[in-house]
């Protein structure tokens, strides 16, 4: 009986250190590009359970993938890759057009609208641990209309 109970205070533990460590995705998309187009951004809401960062994003459609900000420099807007992006517990993040994003570049073809387009991105606790997140975030044009809440795709790996 007492090995019982060890074991299950050790799978409890662990659970719950599994779903403090969850991240979830909301409304990712990706914006449609023209021929010929290199770069595209992807854009989604992210809240975390626990103080988290997003540190990297990968893509097969692309040959670099960066997490980057818009940020105002001498009165300029400037975009720029950043190591990482807090997600403090419980506050949502998001990642949208003019502000930060995932950016795809060297595209290795053209994202057309109504494309489902993966998206793994590595989110790193507070304990070091690392955490994949694979999505399909819909391609769409810029006039396109929003999607609605709960239209994004989440997988916790």
């Amino acid at each position: 009986m007492k090995r019982v109970v060890v074991s299950f205070a050790v799978l409890m533990s662990a659970l719950f250190s599994q779903a403090q460590a969850q991240v979830t995705v909301k409304d990712a998309w990706v914006r449609a590009t023209v021929a010929q187009q290199k770069a595209t951004g992807a854009f989604m809401q992210l809240q975390s359970a626990q103080d988290a960062k997003l540190i990297s994003a990968q893509s097969p459609v692309a040959g670099v993938v960066e997490v980057h900000e818009m940020a105002m420099d001498g009165g300029v807007m400037k975009m720029r890759a950043i190591p990482s992006l807090a997600l403090p517990a419980g506050k949502a993040v998001d990642l949208k057009p003019g502000g930060y994003h995932v950016m795809l570049m060297d595209l290795k073809g053209q994202v057309k609208d109504g494309d489902t387009v993966p998206v793994t991105l590595v989110v790193e606790g507070k304990d070091g641990k690392r955490q994949n997140i694979e999505i399909k975030a819909s391609a769409r044009t810029a006039a396109a209309p929003a999607m609605k809440q709960g239209d994004g795709h989440m997988h916790k790996h």
